[in-house]
């Protein structure tokens, strides 16, 4: 049936016209922005309005050319913002095209994986246990096959497929039993099939009600709640305050289009319009630095999760290993046969039968690495038709949490069948009988195997001589042949990265279904403490505090069946763990739910697990799980160093459009100087230190608190008062310039110079919260150096030339008084390097 469906692949030409004609295999993105839609949403928002109402105020006022660059300074602040939010849409559609589930299809002949979105009508699919199938679609081929439809019907209970014999193209509903037709969006629970796909997109039962999807949002993730509400409350505590600083201004002194103006300034100076953008750049970046690490991030949400992960729970194969198996050893009966190295075939006739035996209970064409090994030995030990002749595959006794084995029954040319098992050896043993004389024996065989790291399975056979065949393993009558030892080795990165999650605080537990011996030797391999190790059996007959109380102190969880790892992953919470988790199979979906941080295997995992996590490795390797928490580590340090910056650069903004009115003098800053800091403040605060390195001890801190809040009290104040040294910095070139009788224009040149090298100070400030300033200086960031840069050039323009002095009234600077501002700064910049020693613990919790 494979070389059938093979054979009639569609070509890719013949595919590409038809994704042409019906378009792609996709529900519409309701997140998705166009270019335009970006650019309306900045048009509304209030610092925008504010720029439009203070250049119709100096129409007003006559002052045209003030207008102009008022609307020229917003037209750059909306280029801006769009800009960003343009790239973050643009890696958003990036992600989306990564996280879209993948189809495995035949065109031209051969087996290629693709994106489902390019799945078209006549495509041939392979499909397979924890798929997701791509579009609805009729079985060509498939002994046992079920899947899970609930998402279409409400019902939860697997429904059972068969393949189609006459050729029917006409669908029936989701939910009949025995039917040939499966179904977009729903899930393959058990067996293998091929199948042709009849619908696609719109035309599938799911693409019916997809509208009714499109206006169904998530929860804003925690740190956009914290944001929005500070955004919030600011907003309008800065809206009351400059109504009331204009009515006050323009009642004392009787010019109102001016106090007006100076509100309007107010205003601009107190609205930290920032803070959402920031947030959104940062996540929208890190995901995609994420990425660009092998991994992607479902939910940004799990970002702020990765720095407060205090329990990894990883499993062996693929993860901590390479996921290479190969067959390294056999046991039959007394006699070991060594395969390792140039070892020759073996030549007996009981090894040979076990060898083969051992290759029909895989299915014919495997995934599994360890089912792979078992036909490349039969390959490499056996003549080609010994190998491969099984007869006709008439059933398959899948692997259960009841029976921890598999079975297939072949129909042989004399009508007999022959049953072919393989699994856990103390399985094997259940299903073969034996007594208590040969289990020990078993059990002292498989020990020695599992203490030098080998998996161990049990393999068996049986003759029969018509069917019918039982209904459960159990009643099967099986022979029992032997053991086979498969060594998986360690990846050369996994010790140094379990050594680095011990120095940050994190525990790394591992859960395998492999033999207690096994996982201990690949658990001290890997530097993992093991101590005690708890098998499934136990767990089982542990109560749910029994557990709690274990799982603080057990590192190590053997023979563990996969809906056992959902209690492991409820216990680790019930103790105060931050649990993250990986997984691969169908059954690992309700414990990677249940942890804080889902981690799914891109490779060999099931759509099941991907969906149902925060995060994909696309390398199945515990190294990237690690650079991942780094990543988020990182991430969320910037996110706070930003955050502290914007909070801070608003306070001299701010005092400086206050303190006309409580000295009497003229004001200082107008709306155009205050759109010209916006024009600086934006990229820095959301690009540059977004680039910022990550912090030297940021893997020998302890895991964040999971409910600390990003603007903690430690950072307000900390934001006020290197905020407040700025604003008296300014305010003492401003008195200075007073008392010097200086013209109001160049006091005015000389308080934005010293605003915009303020802002270079709290930038240098900043960026470090657990280093020296020097060594803070000497990171490397490109970006924000190339940022600064323009900055200062833009600076130097308006200064230096006329027309824009005139249109931002500032008057002429002596270069001897330039020297005055970096000194104020100076003075501030060592002012906070001291005092920010006592305040680096509280800052960095």
């Amino acid at each position: 049936m494979d070389a059938f469906s093979e054979g009639r692949g569609l070509a890719g030409s013949e595919a590409a016209l038809r994704l042409k004609q019906d378009g792609p295999n996709e529900l519409p993105h309701a997140g998705h922005r166009t270019a335009w839609r970006i650019v309306r949403e900045v048009l509304k928002e209030p610092m925008f309005l504010m720029l439009l109402a203070a250049g119709g105020i100096y129409l007003l006022l006559g002052e045209r050319g003030e207008a102009l660059l008022i609307v020229g300074l917003a037209s750059a602040s909306v280029l801006i913002t769009v800009i960003q939010e343009a790239r973050s849409e643009r890696v958003l559609e990036a992600l989306r095209d990564l996280t879209s589930p993948r189809a495995l299809v035949i065109r031209d002949g051969r087996r290629q994986r693709i994106a489902g979105r390019d799945v078209v009508r006549g495509d041939v699919v392979v499909l397979a246990e924890g798929d997701r199938i791509p579009a609805d679609a009729v079985l060509l081929s498939g002994q046992v096959f079920e899947t899970d439809e609930s998402l279409l019907t409400g019902e939860s209970v697997p429904v059972r497929k068969r393949a189609s014999n006459d050729g029917a193209i006409e669908p029936v509903a989701p939910g009949g039993e025995e039917s040939p037709f499966v179904f977009a969006g729903t899930l393959v629970v058990r067996g293998q099939s091929i199948a042709e796909v009849i619908a696609t997109g719109a035309r599938s039962e799911i693409g019916k009600i997809g509208k009714t999807l499109e206006g169904i949002e998530r929860e804003a993730p925690r740190l956009a709640r914290q944001t929005n509400r500070l955004a919030k409350g600011l907003a309008i505590i800065g809206l009351g305050v400059s109504a009331l600083f204009t009515v006050l201004d323009g009642a004392l002194r009787g010019a109102w289009l001016e106090a007006l103006l100076g509100g309007v300034a107010l205003s601009m100076s107190l609205l930290p319009e920032e803070l959402p953008l920031v947030l959104t750049v940062f996540l929208v970046m890190g995901a995609w630095r994420i990425t660009k690490a092998g991994v992607l991030t479902r939910r940004a949400s799990a970002i702020e999760s990765l720095g407060s992960a205090t329990v990894l729970c990883t499993d062996k194969t693929g993860t901590l290993t390479e996921n290479r198996m190969t067959i390294v050893e056999l046991r039959v009966g007394e006699a070991v046969v060594d395969l390792r190295g140039d070892a020759g075939p073996p030549g007996d006739a009981p090894t040979g039968r076990m060898i083969r035996i051992g290759r029909l209970a895989c299915p014919p064409d495997p995934f599994d690495p360890m089912e792979k090994a078992f036909h490349v030995l039969a390959g490499q030990h056996l003549a080609a038709d010994a190998a491969m002749d099984g007869g006709d595959l008439v059933r398959d006794y899948p692997f259960g949490s009841d029976v921890l084995a598999m079975s297939n029954v072949w129909r042989q040319a004399d009508g007999s069948l022959l049953v072919a098992t393989k699994g856990a050896p103390e399985a094997v043993a259940d299903l073969c009988r034996l007594d208590p004389v040969r289990r020990a024996a078993l059990r002292q065989a498989t020990d020695d195997m599992a203490a030098r790291g080998m998996r161990v399975l049990g393999i068996a056979q049986a003759v029969r001589p018509a069917e019918p065949l039982p209904a459960s393993q159990r009643e099967l009558a099986l022979e029992f042949l032997g053991l086979v030892g498969l060594s998986d080795p360690l990846r050369a990165t996994v010790p140094r990265a379990v050594g680095e999650c011990r120095s940050a605080g994190i525990r790394v537990v591992m859960i395998t279904g492999d033999y207690p011996a096994t996982a201990r030797a690949i658990a001290d391999e890997a530097g993992i403490e093991t101590g005690a190790i708890l098998s499934g059996d136990d767990l089982a007959r542990m109560t749910d505090d029994a557990l709690v109380a274990q799982v603080g102190r057990v590192n190590v969880f053997a023979r563990i069946r996969p809906d056992q790892k959902l209690r492991i992953v409820r216990a680790l919470r019930r103790r105060g763990d931050v649990v993250a988790m990986t997984g691969d199979g169908v059954n690992d979906a309700p414990a990677l739910k249940a942890a804080d941080i889902g981690i799914a295997m891109g490779g060999r995992g099931s759509d099941v697990a991907r969906e149902a996590s925060a995060i994909v490795l696309l390398r199945d390797d515990f190294g990237s799980i690690v650079q991942t928490i780094r990543l988020g580590r990182r991430i969320y340090d910037n996110i706070h160093k930003a955050m502290g910056f914007v909070m801070a650069i608003h306070v001299p903004i701010a005092g400086l459009a206050i303190l006309p009115l409580l000295s009497g003098l003229p004001l200082i800053l107008m709306p155009v100087h205050i759109a010209f800091l916006e024009i600086i403040i934006d990229p820095i605060c959301s690009i540059a230190f977004e680039a910022e390195p990550e912090e030297r001890d940021l893997m020998t801190r302890r895991p964040r608190d999971p409910g600390a809040a990003l603007f903690s009290p430690a950072l307000i104040a900390w934001s006020l008062v290197q905020g407040a040294a700025v604003l008296l910095a300014a305010a003492a070139i401003l008195f200075l310039c007073v008392g010097r009788g200086m013209p109001e224009g160049e006091a005015r040149a000389l308080v934005l110079v010293t605003l915009v090298l303020g802002d270079i100070t709290l930038i240098l400030i900043n960026r470090s919260f657990s280093t020296s300033l020097v060594r803070a200086f000497l990171r490397p960031n490109r970006t924000l150096l190339l940022i600064l840069g323009v900055d200062i050039g833009l600076l130097a323009l308006i200064l230096l030339l006329p027309p824009l002095r005139g249109l931002f009234r500032l008057g002429t600077v002596a270069p001897q008084d330039l020297a005055y501002c970096v000194l104020a700064n100076a003075v501030v910049l060592a002012t906070m390097e001291f005092f920010k020693r006592f305040w680096r613990t509280a800052l960095r919790t």
